[in-house]
């Protein structure tokens, strides 16, 4: 153990760029980990300047509860990561989640330096539509988000052309909280002729019938 850390530790510092260094050791340990499908497997350190927001999250935090995400951040480090797309058009990480962990960084100089501009940043690969939807099912798994940010977020991607069932399925949500997040932002009303169809349940529905159904054999 002592000889591959020493190999690999003469290979970083002989390195002109060290930390470009460390990054290709860490890939080629991803690539080789069992777990190479899972986001988590590999952390990048992206400069702060390669990370954009993106246009879409309807999560809002109160000024209190950022000064505390600061606090926690500065006392324990970052333990969680950004979720972000890459976007090789802007050649930018487009954030999917973890937007206030980013604005904390840019608001406070001292975590910036300690961190060395770097923000840690795992990366899913994913169309609009789902993108949103990860943004939600983060959001909605935290118990924070803006009704009026999601509903138009659900607008967009009822426009996009997911379905009833995609969206309810996709964001955990049922038929009747669709159906009235459709009446929100209107959407509803371009529909108007169209009778709403409740026969099709959601995944989770699916999941408790099967349930109930395999206890009544036990």
């Amino acid at each position: 153990m002592n000889d591959l850390f020493q190999q690999v530790q003469q290979y970083v510092n002989s390195a002109p760029d060290k930390l470009a260094a460390i990054e290709k050791i860490r890939t080629v340990l991803h690539e080789l980990h069992a777990n190479t499908a899972q986001p988590v497997d590999f952390v990048y350190w992206v400069p702060i300047g390669l990370i954009e927001a993106n246009d879409y999250n309807p999560n809002n935090i109160a000024k209190i509860e950022l000064s505390l995400l600061y606090k926690s951040i500065e006392h324990d480090g970052f333990t969680q990561p950004i979720v972000a797309i890459f976007d090789p058009e802007k050649k930018k990480y487009i954030i999917v989640d973890g937007f206030h962990r980013y604005f904390v960084m840019i608001s406070y100089p001292n975590l910036l330096e300690r961190c060395h501009g770097l923000l840690p940043v795992v990366v899913i690969n994913k169309p609009i539509n789902d993108r949103m939807a990860s943004t939600i099912r983060h959001n909605r798994a935290r118990g924070k988000h803006s009704v009026q940010g999601m509903s138009n977020l659900v607008f967009q991607m009822l426009d996009n052309g997911w379905d009833d069932a995609k969206i309810c399925n996709e964001l955990g949500m049922e038929a009747e909280e669709l159906l009235r997040i459709k009446h929100i932002t209107g959407f509803s009303k371009l529909f108007a002729d169209r009778d709403y169809n409740r026969a099709w349940m959601t995944k989770r529905q699916i999941e408790i019938k099967r349930d109930f159904a395999a206890k009544k054999v036990e």
